[in-house]
């Protein structure tokens, strides 16, 4: 239900300009079926936003809109930069594995660094975890900041091993009926 929801908003990027980035949970709490689930629903969402961009036939992003990859864990990486090849994207996610702590400040801060405050494109993080910190400074500061300065962020729920925490996925979360400015 999630990916099909998410599928009709990312349809609707076809006529806008997007920057992209999936942080990605690689913490333990995300060993074995938990991190398969989230490579494969990466990858679907790397897929559907290619289709709804109209690059998907040459293997990349199309509309002047680009992707990202930030996995965490203990800290955040920038497994890409903002990009356009689907290749390349898949590959970072394909990449990841799961140890250490969980660290979202550190994943949203890292996120955030990615997006060019003097670009027009509207700016989106797509969280994949399971939404349970186990290390670093509070996220939800951060989160909001990003909110405020008009990021978007998406939070998508996946049951790691100690669980899911909906409360804390839904305040980091961009709240569905704000209206956007693009």
């Amino acid at each position: 239900t999630v990916f099909r929801q998410t599928k009709v908003y990312l349809l609707a990027l076809d006529s806008i300009l997007a920057d992209v980035v999936l942080v990605l949970d690689r913490s333990r709490s995300m060993a074995g079926a938990p991190l398969a689930s989230m490579k494969a629903g990466a990858k679907t969402f790397i897929d559907i936003l290619a289709e709804s961009t109209g690059g998907s036939q040459d293997g990349q992003i199309g509309g002047g809109s680009r992707i990202a990859v930030v996995s965490f864990a203990s800290t955040a990486t920038k497994d890409t930069q903002l990009i356009t090849s689907v290749a390349a994207l898949k590959a970072a996610v394909d990449s990841l594995t799961a140890a250490g702590s969980t660290n979202h400040a550190d994943a949203f801060t890292k996120a955030g660094e990615l997006f060019d405050p003097s670009s027009s494109a509207q700016k989106i993080i797509v969280l994949f975890t399971d939404g349970k910190t186990t290390i670093g400074p509070p996220p939800a500061p951060v989160a909001a900041a990003l909110r405020d300065s008009g990021v978007v962020i998406y939070c998508i729920g996946l049951t790691g091993s100690d669980g899911i925490d909906v409360a804390t996925l839904h305040e980091w979360a961009t709240d569905p009926d704000r209206k956007s400015t693009r």
